[in-house]
């Protein structure tokens, strides 16, 4: 790849890198520019302000972790698997990303879009479009699990949004106390909203 394509990913990069670490609002071009280690002319030749590039480098970021959450939710996996190895998969990404950045830092799309959801229309439209790509692979799997008969529950796609929201709010509280232990009840959590035991 040349330099041209690889000025763009870093920036894509070092801008979900910063506003996942700290905040969209606490985060300048300049930092930017200067993590990247690019000048502000290169980057205002690829994004015409922040936004654009945090538009971008949120859709990027999806694109690299879909491929993990399209083998997690493979339909070679028994549902009520798939949702474990999920709760798993978020409980390692913020293991790694803790070790990285030095704290918990909760899930990027929806700490994006709780900060700019009264201040910028299209970010918080893409966080929220992100949140239900993920509800997505959540409804498939339930519906598959219902029609088996292997969970106590009627509406694949509210019990969705119910397991979606406490994920979320374990994860708001993981990052609050800046405590990774909190995640360990992910799966209990997940399992008592489908009422099934963990013994079951």
């Amino acid at each position: 790849m040349g330099r041209t394509s690889d000025v763009k990913e870093r920036l894509l990069e070092v801008a979900f890198d910063l506003i996942s670490d700290h905040s969209y609002g606490s985060v300048s071009v300049d930092q930017i520019c200067l993590r990247a280690e690019v000048n502000k002319g290169s980057f205002y030749h690829y994004f015409p302000s922040k936004s654009e590039l945090a538009l971008a480098a949120y859709e990027e970021h999806w694109r690299e972790k879909q491929p993990e959450l399209d083998r997690i939710f493979s339909s070679q996996y028994p549902p009520l698997t798939r949702l474990q190895l999920w709760c798993n998969y978020i409980r390692e990404r913020q293991r790694w990303k803790a070790e990285k950045f030095g704290h918990v830092c909760g899930c990027p799309y929806s700490s994006l879009g709780t900060e700019l959801a009264t201040q910028d229309e299209r970010i918080r439209a893409k966080a929220e479009e992100l949140v239900d790509r993920s509800l997505r692979y959540l409804e498939s799997t339930l519906a598959e699990a219902k029609q088996q008969g292997v969970a106590g529950f009627t509406d694949a796609k509210l019990t969705a949004r119910r397991i979606h929201s406490t994920v979320l709010g374990i994860l708001l509280h993981a990052k609050i106390r800046n405590q990774l232990a909190v995640l360990d009840d992910l799966e209990p959590s997940v399992m008592n909203i489908l009422r099934i035991s963990q013994a079951a």
